[in-house]
């Protein structure tokens, strides 16, 4: 132990030559042992009784002495000495470091310091000794420094500052580096802490020294007389120097601010020649290029570029180093110069990918389009770049074997269409041409390849809609035919019934033909619908009304698995469409949604009013910019896979069991929403659902004459009360024009029962010839419209010619607005759609002979 007294801060602290701390003597801990045991020995032999005071003596002498200890240890007049501090090796390594070191108390004075300290510190000896703050007190380029260190080390924490020190006489004076820390452990040595001062003036010289040159170089390299650019493997410009940012007309500082990408100064698709580099882990790699570089107002410049890119360790590209020279000059100098930067111009900018190959397919040279086009193949990841990975396995073997021949020296060889690879179907046209004979150990040859993608999708397109057309004309001439033959069925069925009573055994017989023969009418205006020649009865409705009205049907469709959402949009505009014929494209799309959700889901129709400037946003091709009423029909089922989202609307085409589709649900959706005016689409993705959205043109108000409300009234009231049977006889000659023989006798067979006089004819010419006869004394005309040797508008503007006022009936399975655009403006005829039974042929030929 050390008696260490307090000093006062007035005196001079204790350098390393004189410590802190003295050591204590191992002989004088060994005598103070054997006078103890000396003492002990000569009680002994003294007697127990005689040696007893003498015993209590010691023992009191000793617990004084003890306590005494204890009092100046709890006081601090006694502490324990610290070896290391004693030992002479580490207090030389102390004293002769080069950094200033001092130790300081808890109240900041200190305790030790090396001679370092001293001679930066300024001290002249051990006793001019003071603590940082102190020495450096008023210099107001370091006070602010010294404060962040002291409230470091009263919180017991590490601190670096550095400094300039001015010195008096104005000269340049010095840095210092200044650190504090607390001494050994922080909870046990918090009140000791330790500083530290650096004379770092000679290497802040010398990086002054380092960044002047730096600067001169930058300087240096901003005004030379090339071009530089750097860019990083995102394509951002992170330096320009000034000579190219003034060729190219930018600001520098507005460059330095970020934001300029290469493809910004690079025309055309020389950006991706630039970034399709590949090497392998740890390469440096110069590229020349010859491009054009993009003015800031849209001008070119042409170039040569010195592209410097370097890989990691891992093959990831650095930023490239990028040497320009403009070859401007050499268009108006050099006319061989000149010849090379056009040809590379050309090369660089035709909108054709030019690569040139050798036997292995490697790509030895390539323009910029070709370039770009790897790059969007992803082949430009790899060093060793083959033409064969741009194409598709399966086509692979025609673009080798075209390669092959080439190499040959064979010409006239055929193009190549391939599909490229990749994640999205595309296509290409490859043309193959051989180089010259002394070229061909390097190249074999030369291949051109124009991206086909685009033409194709319209050729398909064209195909799709050209096949469409001609399934819709064979499904409206096949309906037509059915027609009559229904036509005939259903009227023979007509005079059965009337033959029979209900009683007699025949008679449901008769009735299950009847409704079987509904049935084929069905579908018969199925085929029409896709055809889009059915008979329409277009009239204006609210949209959000015809839907709430057949919520409840919906509903009772799709069954209790499947819930139901109905979203109205606001303000809905109004439609010109058949009711009947939308509900059935409704419900069509509600049943498809039903079948795709097995195990239940959810379907969802929402209505909304698409702008002009809505749909021409829109995506959807060949719809154009207009108002429309768009309803989506959303389900959640299983989706559509893409290879036959193409052929839903096609007739006959299902996805389902044999026998539990006819496939013209969506055929008849595609032909009614197509003859409205309107357009459907389909988004679909398999697992999540399909939504079918259709698109009805706004219907704009005319002014028309609107009905008089007696005759609303008197509808309502006709609709809601039972209507008393109808009287269809009637009196007057009837010239029936049919092609269909048996479908022409029965006609004639029902309007001579019912009182009319009725004359024949198979065709135009017949009806013609049989006006003749009768010198004009017709009352009515019906006549089919398609017959051969004269349909039945020729007819029309024949029999009008000799008989202006002359009434007439159209008859057909074909719609209405079919042949009514062959014939004039204001031309009056009345029209029954076929099939129709014997009734509505009756009803029609009196409502149309009834005087107006």
């Amino acid at each position: 132990m050390t008696v260490d007294i307090d000093r006062d801060p007035t005196r001079p602290t204790m350098t390393a030559q004189e410590p802190v701390r003295r050591g204590g003597s191992i002989v004088l801990v060994l005598l103070v042992a054997a006078g103890i045991v000396a003492v002990a020995v000569a009680l002994m032999t003294i007697g127990r009784a005689q040696a007893q005071p003498y015993i209590l003596g010691l023992l009191a002498l000793l617990a004084m002495v003890g306590l005494f200890n204890l009092f100046a240890f709890a006081a601090g007049i006694i502490r324990f000495a610290d070896r290391t501090a004693d030992d002479p090796v580490m207090s030389r390594i102390s004293d002769q470091a080069f950094d200033g070191i001092a130790v300081t108390d808890a109240r900041g004075h200190v305790v030790y310091s090396n001679a370092a300290y001293l001679g930066l510190t300024g001290a002249t000896g051990p006793q001019d000794v003071r603590p940082v703050e102190r020495v450096f007190i008023g210099n107001p380029d370091v006070s602010e420094a010294v404060f962040r260190l002291l409230k470091a080390a009263r919180e017991g924490k590490r601190l670096q500052e550095e400094v300039r020190v001015a010195a008096a006489g104005g000269t340049h004076g010095r840095w210092l580096r200044m650190r504090v820390r607390p001494l050994g452990d922080a909870k046990r040595d918090a009140r000791y802490t330790v500083w530290s001062i650096a004379d770092i003036t000679r290497d802040r010289e010398r990086q002054e020294d380092v960044f002047q040159e730096l600067q001169h170089a930058i300087e240096y390299l901003d005004h030379a007389p090339c071009g530089f650019f750097s860019v990083d493997p995102a394509g951002d410009i992170v330096y320009v120097n000034a000579t190219l940012a003034n060729w190219l007309d930018y600001d520098l500082a507005e460059i330095g601010s970020g934001g300029l990408k290469l493809t910004d100064i690079v025309s055309g698709d020389g950006a991706s020649l630039l970034t399709s580099i590949a090497a392998a882990p740890g390469e440096v790699k110069t590229e020349v290029f010859d491009i054009d570089l993009r003015m800031r107002g849209g001008k070119t410049m042409p170039a040569r570029l010195y592209h410097k890119l370097a890989f990691g360790a891992d093959g990831a590209p650095g930023a490239s180093r990028t040497l320009v020279i403009s070859r401007a000059r050499d268009e108006r100098s050099d006319p061989q110069r000149a010849a090379e930067v056009r040809f590379m111009r050309f090369f660089d900018h035709t909108p054709m990918a030019i690569a040139t190959v050798d036997r292995a397919g490697a790509v030895v040279r390539a323009n910029a389009r070709f370039a770009k086009l790897a790059q969007s193949l992803g082949l430009e990841a790899t060093a060793n770049k083959s033409i064969f990975r741009t194409v598709n396995a399966r086509d692979r073997s025609a673009l080798i074997s075209a390669i092959n021949q080439a190499a040959e020296g064979q010409g006239d060889i055929a193009p190549v269409e391939a599909m490229l690879d990749g994640a999205k179907e595309r296509w290409g046209q490859f043309f193959v041409t051989a180089v010259e004979a002394d070229e061909r150990e390097t190249e074999a040859a030369i291949v051109y390849m124009l991206e086909t993608t685009e033409r194709r999708t319209l050729e398909n397109q064209i195909n799709q809609t050209q096949k469409m057309d001609m399934v819709g004309q064979l499904a409206g001439g096949i309906a037509h035919d059915f027609n009559n033959v229904l036509s005939a069925i259903m009227m023979a069925n007509d005079f059965l019934l009337n033959a029979h009573k209900p009683t007699d055994p025949s008679f449901q017989d008769i009735m299950q033909i009847k409704q079987n023969a509904t049935r084929a009418a069905t579908l018969v205006r199925q085929l029409l619908a896709f055809s889009r020649k059915q008979t329409l009865r277009p009239q204006v409705l609210d949209l959000g009304d015809a839907l709430s009205d057949l919520t409840m049907l919906l509903r009772r469709l799709i069954g209790e698995k499947v819930k139901f959402d109905m979203v109205h949009g606001r303000d809905l505009w109004p439609v010109k469409v058949d009711v009947s014929q939308f509900e059935q494209v409704i419900v069509n799309l509600a049943v498809n949604a039903r079948d795709a959700m097995p195990d239940g889901g959810r379907l969802t129709i929402k209505t909304a009013n698409v702008t002009a400037q809505e749909a021409e946003k829109l995506s959807y091709k060949g719809m154009p910019p207009a108002d429309y009423v768009r309803i989506d029909v959303s389900d959640t089922g299983t989706g559509i896979p893409p290879d036959i989202v193409d052929k839903i609307f096609e007739p006959f085409f299902s996805t389902k069991e044999v026998g539990k589709g006819t496939g013209l649900g969506l055929s008849t959706v595609y032909g009614i929403v197509k003859q409205t005016g309107g357009f459907v689409y389909v988004d679909s993705e398999q697992g999540k659902g399909t939504t079918f959205r259709i698109f009805l043109p706004r219907h704009i108000a005319e002014k028309e004459a609107q009905p008089e409300p007696q005759a609303v009234n008197g509808a309502a009231r006709d609709a809601a009360e039972p209507k008393p049977k109808v009287d269809l006889t009637g009196q007057g000659t009837i010239l029936l024009v049919e092609d269909e023989e048996g479908l022409r006798s029965l006609n004639a067979r029902g309007l001579r029962s019912r009182g009319y006089t009725v004359i024949e004819a198979s065709n135009g010419i017949e009806a013609l010839e049989a006006m003749e006869e009768k010198e004009g004394a017709i009352d009515l005309v019906v006549s089919d419209v398609v017959m051969p040797e004269m349909d039945g508008p020729t007819l029309l503007r024949k029999l009008r010619a000799v008989n202006p006022e002359l009434k007439i009936v159209f008859v057909s399975g074909y719609a209405e607005d079919a042949f009514a655009k062959s014939l004039g403006e204001n031309e009056k005829f009345d029209f029954l759609a076929k099939p129709f039974a014997l009734s509505a042929l009756v009803a029609k030929v009196k409502e149309t002979m009834a005087p107006s």
